[in-house]
């Protein structure tokens, strides 16, 4: 689960990680009084959407498509210019090169007394999936995008691996701080946010933390100047306080409703819909569909119950997807039987309007029989007997390959 930067500061705050004065804004009014309860004359107004690269942005207005402004982040040295660019950012279009080109309403803002910089850093916490623990990692070249640092110039990231057992050590907070070369009471201050930043992290069920940029202030102090957050939907259930975070109009709708039937579905940019039963078996099968020049419209994870009621809101998820030219069924039967699966298949055709073409791949207990009863139906189903089979008619159905 993401949570939004004005959020993650707020936890941040709580375990003691310096940050700028400030405070969120749904409405121009609320962002006018949190710039007089500031006493700052220069703040800076941020848009708040769960998506990267807001400050080099464009905002649009949804109903017109034109362009309003420049930038989702600006400095504002009056109360006029903060009404400006609140009344222009609530509300609109804010597209960046992570929403895609259908951007995200801005609905929040974050107002915060603006800090004098005198050196940009970056400093994040994630998982080495391949070292099995999780990795601290800080970088000189802050305020930029990371994965362009670590493409181009990877040896100016460097990385501490934690022990899950011991945690962030005093010596590798030391290390991390001086790999950032920073000097006198500076290193203090820095292993200090590092310190409190592994806390919030290993308490909190991180996935990701970042902080980009973590900066140096004119005074000498170390300041975390952004920060983003994931949390781990598997570890919410031990912070319901986490949870009430969780903003939906942020959510994709299709995946918020498939949420609601316990589907695991994940939009992508194809017209071959998937419904497949594991994770595994989901991804292998987006992956024959490319193969044979297709591109899947989608991730969509069944579970373990195929049923009639399951098969029927995979459809409704899929089919709210204009793209989808076609749909491609791939279900192994291990401990649920293709035949109880082709008659779920059956009767959620009967009751949802589907009108685009299906390709059923079951394998497993009594595939021969879901085969037959798939035959028999009076739906124009292509059965298929291999996984290739399928993804080659699945992409054909949809157009051909691109």
């Amino acid at each position: 689960m993401k949570i939004h930067e004005y959020q993650a500061k707020e936890l941040f705050a709580r375990y003691g990680v310096a940050i700028p004065e400030g405070k969120a804004a749904d409405s121009v009014e609320s962002a006018l009084d949190t710039y007089g309860k500031l006493g700052s004359e220069t703040v800076v107004v941020k848009s708040q959407i769960h998506a990267g690269g807001r400050g080099k942005g464009n905002l649009y207005c949804p109903d017109s498509g034109e362009k309003l402004l420049e930038g989702g982040v600006h400095l504002a040295r009056s109360k006029e210019e903060v009404e400006k660019f609140a009344q222009t950012m609530l509300g609109h279009i804010l597209i960046t090169h992570q929403t895609g080109p259908e951007g995200k309403e801005v609905q929040q803002l974050l107002i915060e007394s603006a800090v004098d910089i005198k050196r940009e850093m970056y400093a994040g916490i994630v998982l080495d999936r391949a070292q099995r623990k999780f990795v601290f990692m800080v970088s000189t070249e802050g305020g930029m995008d990371i994965e362009t640092v670590a493409s181009k110039t990877p040896e100016k990231i460097v990385k501490q691996w934690i022990d899950p057992e011991q945690g962030l050590t005093p010596n590798q907070a030391e290390s991390l701080a001086e790999a950032l070369n920073l000097t006198g009471d500076q290193i203090g201050s820095a292993v200090a946010i590092f310190s409190a930043l592994w806390t919030a992290f290993s308490e909190n069920d991180c996935s990701l933390m970042e902080v980009n940029p973590l900066v140096v202030t004119g005074s000498d102090k170390v300041m975390a100047l952004d920060a983003k957050i994931n949390i781990d939907d598997n570890g919410l259930f031990r912070h319901p306080e986490l949870k009430e975070l969780n903003d939906p109009s942020e959510e994709d709708p299709a995946e918020a409703e498939a949420s609601k039937y316990h589907l695991n579905y994940i939009k992508l940019d194809g017209n071959v819909g998937c419904m497949v039963n594991g994770a595994g078996l989901a991804m292998g099968t987006m992956d024959i569909i490319k193969l044979y020049g297709g591109e899947p419209a989608n991730f969509l994870d069944v579970g373990g119950v195929a049923n009639a009621e399951t098969v029927a809101n995979g459809f409704k998820i899929i089919l709210s997807d204009p793209n989808v030219q076609s749909i491609l069924i791939n279900i192994f039967g291990g401990i649920v039987r293709c035949d109880r699966v082709a008659q779920g298949v059956i009767e959620a055709m009967e009751t949802e309007k589907v009108e685009v073409p299906v390709v059923v791949r079951l394998e497993g207990t009594n595939s021969k029989e879901a085969s037959q009863l798939l035959s028999d139906a009076n739906f124009d189903f292509i059965v298929a007997d291999s996984l290739g089979y399928a993804a080659e008619k699945a992409v054909s159905a949809a157009g051909g390959a691109s």
